[in-house]
């Protein structure tokens, strides 16, 4: 398994902006799509962003659409999800994850995945 580590977190007011990191760590990175997902307290977990194992296919949720960016260097073992234009409903807790399958093209909601970070608080004041 990856051992996946996020930072960036913290607290924004509405309107600004954030750039959550995922350092990789164990088995290949560059082998594995990665996924952005969230939680806020009493909902369920739900998926933020994917994308390929290359970087070229990037995959997001309507309600991120035009504001959340994800993208990867694999020369760094990272993956990024810059959030732009924040919203209190986007406070969450940020976890970012590895496909269980090495090679796939993209992480959709629908997608296993194999390897979790802890987790990063963002919060949206108002």
């Amino acid at each position: 398994q990856l051992q996946l580590v996020e930072s960036g977190g913290g607290l924004v007011q509405a309107g600004g902006s954030l750039r959550l990191s995922c350092a990789a760590s164990g088995r290949t990175f560059n082998n594995y799509a990665m996924g952005w997902f969230r939680q806020a307290p009493g909902k369920e977990r739900e998926f933020v962003a994917g994308i390929s194992w290359r970087g070229g296919g990037t995959y997001y949720a309507d309600s991120m659409k035009g504001r959340f960016t994800i993208s990867r260097e694999n020369a760094k073992n990272t993956v990024y999800l810059q959030m732009n234009s924040l919203k209190p409903e986007d406070t969450a807790v940020y976890y970012c994850a590895a496909d269980r399958i090495p090679g796939r093209s993209a992480v959709t909601p629908d997608t296993e995945m194999g390897s979790w970070g802890q987790g990063t608080q963002v919060t949206v004041s108002s």
